[in-house]
């Protein structure tokens, strides 16, 4: 007897999702909990599951297609074999491929291929029929960035001319084009609706990083034998906004409506960058959390985003968010509030620079930080005085462990 496989219950704030990928083709077996198909939605990648060992019987969604909250996508028979009519047209299909030279990839695996510039011929497809999926596409991608280039004898003949291939002339003018991701999409929505609804107005200072990295040097090794994560800077930095926003409750409040709404609580969110765009995790009630918790949970969240295995609760909510540009070496930015929040602070380059020190000139490192805050809520006084708090805190740490 077939049983339906229905894609998951999406959130409020979910309206629909699309079939990235099937893993799984008719007449194929698979074991109970063995994935079947990745659904994409604005926010996350969810995995249906088998509900037992069986064999896929029909796919009622193909990929790359709309399906709604709870719809079925598949049919599943739960106990049967693997039949071989089915196994036979899985077979004939990269046949047909073959023939006309093209490698058969799946949707997500062929937007991957694209983004990326890689050859599809290239990848060698473990999918049912030789099927290049999206893991075979990570895989491949991954093995290449680790392998060096090969030297290029002297003596190696030119390649051959490959047949039915237009070449590409020096200076010719190439286009590509393809789809957006749901999420790339979705970003590029709310971020717009950021600047249209809210009043939005940023403000910067520049810290001194020495306190912070001399401290952190001091105890990283003791840090991470005693509680086995590694000690960076977000953890101080999440630290010092926690206790400023305990300070300035309104930085920590959100605009609905004509109301505003204080949260008593300090759930921070972590822009952290991965494959598929830009994810802000949250860590909830970071105010009850420890260095060692705010460090461990973040290194659990990046691990998670470059998977795509981040779950929809994971980045629900949020009270404040903090965005670290510097990684990739931005000096200055200006960042975009992540609504309904009505601030969002941006860490950036630690870099050295002089600076005057009681009459003198010293070589310090030094990060400017930026505060973009929502003007409807926010005036300058508080919004500067918030932004000084943090500077105070991270430059004599001390200060956040005696609560002066």
């Amino acid at each position: 007897m077939a049983t339906e496989i229905k894609a998951p219950v999406f959130p409020e704030s979910v309206a629909d999702g699309t079939v990235a990928t099937w893993h799984k083709q008719p007449g194929e077996a698979c074991q109970r909990d063995e994935l079947l198909v990745d659904i994409e939605t604005d926010k996350v990648v969810l995995e249906v599951l088998a509900s037992a060992d069986g064999v896929l019987s029909e796919i009622l969604k193909p990929e790359g297609e709309v399906v709604l909250s709870g719809e079925v996508v598949g049919l599943f028979t739960e106990g049967a074999s693997a039949g071989a009519a089915p196994a036979a047209a899985a077979e004939a299909a990269p046949a047909a491929s073959a023939a006309t030279g093209e490698p058969l990839l799946n949707p997500a695996a062929r937007r991957l291929v694209d983004e990326k510039g890689i050859d599809p011929a290239s990848i060698a497809g473990t999918g049912k029929g030789g099927r290049v999926t999206k893991e075979d596409v990570i895989r491949h991608a991954a093995d290449s960035a680790s392998k060096p280039a090969a030297p290029v004898a002297a003596s190696a003949p030119a390649p051959a001319p490959v047949e039915n291939t237009a070449p590409i002339f020096a200076g010719e003018r190439t286009e590509k084009r393809v789809p957006m991701t749901r999420l790339r999409a979705k970003v590029a929505e709310r971020l717009v609706e950021a600047q249209q609804t809210a009043a939005m107005l940023t403000t910067f200072n520049e810290i001194n990083m020495k306190p912070v990295m001399e401290l952190r040097s001091q105890y990283k090794d003791v840090f991470e034998k005693r509680h086995g994560v590694r000690l960076g800077f977000m953890s101080f930095f999440v630290k010092a906004c926690i206790e400023a926003l305990r300070r300035h409750p309104v930085v920590n409040a959100s605009i609905d409506g004509n109301d505003i709404v204080y949260h008593g609580y300090q759930d921070v969110g972590v822009a952290v960058s991965s494959d598929r765009g830009l994810v802000v995790p949250v860590l909830r009630n970071a105010e009850e959390m420890s260095l060692a918790d705010i460090e461990a949970k973040i290194r659990e969240y990046g691990k998670k985003a470059m998977d795509g295995k981040l779950g929809i609760d994971d980045m629900t909510g949020g009270t404040f968010t903090i965005s670290n540009g510097g990684v990739f070496g931005s000096l200055l930015s200006t960042p975009i509030l992540n609504p309904p929040q009505s601030a969002i602070l941006g860490m950036h380059k630690i870099q050295e620079r002089p600076m005057a020190v009681n009459g003198k000139v010293e070589i310090l490192p030094m990060m400017y930080l930026a505060l973009s805050y929502d003007h409807r809520l926010l005036d300058g006084k508080e919004a500067v005085t918030f932004l000084v708090t943090i500077k105070d805190l991270l430059e004599d740490p001390a200060r956040m462990l005696l609560d002066v």
